[in-house]
């Protein structure tokens, strides 16, 4: 779960205080729009996924996750004895800073998966990428809204590598098959995390696959400074140092923040970040009237409705939905569920149907209002200007048929704020009695914070 400043940012902030930053301004002021907020239909499969976010910022060498069995390893509390089999998806973001300031060694994040049975196992690899903050995808400032066809407009290394997986990509570096002989482990991942040459000396990676392998494996995240050359040059680790890390190393650190047990209800609340395995990997979604209607009645003019995205503890929105993926396994540091529900897909179906007797103009949108449980005024907050925190940072896919009948598939990219309502991802000029099917995709993005919603609007007719 993403705080409201980026772990990214503080070496800035220690430099220049936010008040130095920007001119001191008044609080935003909210606006209620008043809008029907409706649980999301559907839930999430049952596919595990390997999720990596705990510690963020590393800086001691160790096990970030390990799924393996612990017997035999020196520190057993390290290991959750999860095996996979089958379809599972992999998440891993961590980032590394030098640490004295002067110590420019990097950090290597390795995956590493194992067989632990008597016959080899293949594993093939759908969908990968894994993109560094430095140089690969910095975090710039975009507007609120961009056509993204060519998957070329993205900030931060998690909306990159979200962007690639949505549109079927596997990164050239990764093959699309991985054989492990009987009893023996193969590295999935061994790549850098530098700092040396940034200012300041501090970067990050984002990592995402789907896999799915005809045996079982075990799987583990580990974090290892690069190892040093007779010349004094670095080299990645080799497969024996990362399997001799995995026996005899603890967890790494320092520890993130402790997670709030769910059942508190004061504030301030910590959810944590995450280091296990969490239930899910898709969430499909048709969004009817009823559970027996096969279409959704578009609002009244001027009306409004939203689904809830991505709701958790403490923001439901009114819904008492929690869509955040529960965790089969977890290290008890860290956060209870999956929450923001990072890598999850999300496929929707909006059916719509114009039952008026007039022609209408529909939008679809997503919008960031501010994060409640209950909704006090029927409606949900917003600030007349959006605060400068980005809550969401990522590219959905919208499928639908144009004014000409002609399909249509496009990739918009968005940057939306706190509090920020967002613009449309379609309008559509429906006929009376017409229907039409609106599809909405994306993978919930890394450094974004729940929750979202998806909102259908009619414009009011003019007077």
């Amino acid at each position: 779960m993403v705080k409201e400043i980026s772990k990214y940012m503080l070496p800035l902030l220690l430099i220049f205080p936010i008040a130095q930053l920007t001119p001191a301004t008044p609080p935003p002021e909210e606006v209620v729009q008043l809008q029907e907020v409706r649980p999301l239909p559907g839930q999430l499969d049952r596919v595990p996924t390997f999720n990596s976010n705990s510690p963020e910022l590393v800086l001691k060498e160790g096990i970030l996750l390990s799924t393996f069995p612990p017997d035999g390893k020196k520190v057993p509390t390290a290991h959750l004895n999860f095996p996979f089999r089958g379809r599972f998806d992999i998440f891993a973001h961590h980032v590394a800073k030098a640490e004295p300031p002067e110590n420019l060694r990097s950090l290597y994040l390795g995956i590493i998966l194992h067989n632990p049975g008597s016959e080899a196992v293949r594993l093939n690899i759908w969908q990968a990428a894994s993109y560094l903050s430095q140089p690969d995808a910095p975090f710039i400032q975009l507007p609120s809204l961009s056509q993204n066809l060519l998957g070329t407009i993205f900030a931060g290394p998690g909306d990159r590598v979200m962007s690639d997986v949505l549109r079927g990509r596997r990164q050239q570096s990764f093959p699309a098959q991985i054989d492990i002989p009987a009893g023996q482990s193969r590295m999935l991942l061994n790549l850098p995390i530098p700092v040396k040459g940034l200012t300041p000396p501090l970067n990050g990676r984002s990592t995402f696959m789907r896999v799915q392998s005809n045996g079982t494996v075990y799987a583990a995240s580990l974090a290892m400074f690069a190892q040093l050359n007779p010349d004094g040059s670095e080299r990645s680790p080799t497969l024996e140092e990362w399997q001799n890390l995995l026996n005899n190393s603890d967890v790494a650190g320092p520890r993130d923040k402790a997670p709030t047990p769910l059942e508190q209800t004061g504030k301030p609340r910590i959810y944590g970040r995450v280091a296990g395995v969490a239930a899910g990997s898709r969430w499909r979604a048709l969004l009817v009237d009823s559970p027996k209607a096969r279409y959704l009645t578009i609002p009244q003019p001027g009306q409004v409705f939203s689904y809830a995205l991505s709701s958790l503890h403490g923001g439901t929105l009114g819904t008492g939905q929690i869509q955040s993926a529960p965790m089969l396994v977890r290290y008890p540091d860290t956060a209870y569920r999956a929450h923001g529900n990072y890598g999850i897909q999300y496929n929707l179906k909006l059916p719509l149907y114009n039952n008026t007797q007039n022609p209408q103009t529909v939008s679809v949108s997503i919008q960031t209002p501010l994060k409640e449980d209950q909704l006090v005024k029927a409606g949900l907050r917003f600030f007349s200007t959006p605060a400068r925190q980005v809550f969401f940072r990522g590219t959905v896919r919208v499928r639908y048929k144009d004014d000409q009948g002609q399909p249509k598939t496009e990739f918009v990219h968005l940057v939306q704020k706190r509090g920020q309502p967002g613009e449309p991802l379609v309008l559509l000029n429906m006929k009376a009695g017409d229907r039409s099917l609106v599809e909405v995709d994306f993978l919930y993005p890394p450094d974004a914070t729940p929750p979202q919603v998806l909102t259908v609007s009619t414009q009011a007719k003019p007077r």
